[in-house]
């Protein structure tokens, strides 16, 4: 890992809310943890000697939720399926800028239907439904950070 796809990660972690990541290969490990602090967010990084002090600094960023998802009330919810993100990553409708969307409100899905991809430190994970029915609300925009377990999609199952 170069120092570059560290700092991307420092800038993932900052920005998603994430409060710890742990990433272990066979010749190094990697922790980088966030304090909340009042204002200001500390993000601390734990690397192999391999990289600098120099290289790798706290990174004072201003705290801001990690996504803003539209509310519904309990009873508006209670009559759908929720498509929950089974990762931490980037959410995106399409698999690329000038592509179509995978499915938009109003599509009817079925199990095993790609309807979008989560990209996780540089991959690309196609999401496929595990249930079936009809796209009622797209909870996260566009190229948005998810969090694990984080509702993405309203589906109407009857």
């Amino acid at each position: 890992m170069n120092i570059k796809e560290v700092q991307d990660l420092i800038k993932f972690v900052a920005k998603s809310g994430v409060s710890e990541v742990q990433i272990e290969q066979k010749d190094f490990k990697i922790t980088i943890k966030s304090e909340d602090k009042k204002e200001d967010r500390q993000i601390y990084v734990q690397a192999p000697a391999a990289l600098s002090a120099q290289d790798i600094k706290p990174l004072a960023v201003a705290s801001a939720p990690a996504v803003t998802l539209t509310e519904t009330t309990a009873s508006e919810d209670s009559k759908y399926l929720t498509v929950k993100s089974p990762m931490i990553g980037t959410f995106y409708r399409s698999s690329g800028p000038d592509k179509d969307v995978f499915v938009s409100v109003g599509d009817t899905i079925g199990t095993g239907d790609t309807v979008c991809i989560i990209e996780a430190m540089k991959l690309f994970n196609e999401i496929e439904a595990e249930i079936k029915g009809k796209i009622v609300k797209i909870l996260v925009d566009d190229a948005t950070p998810v969090e694990y377990d984080q509702p993405l999609f309203l589906v109407d199952p009857s």
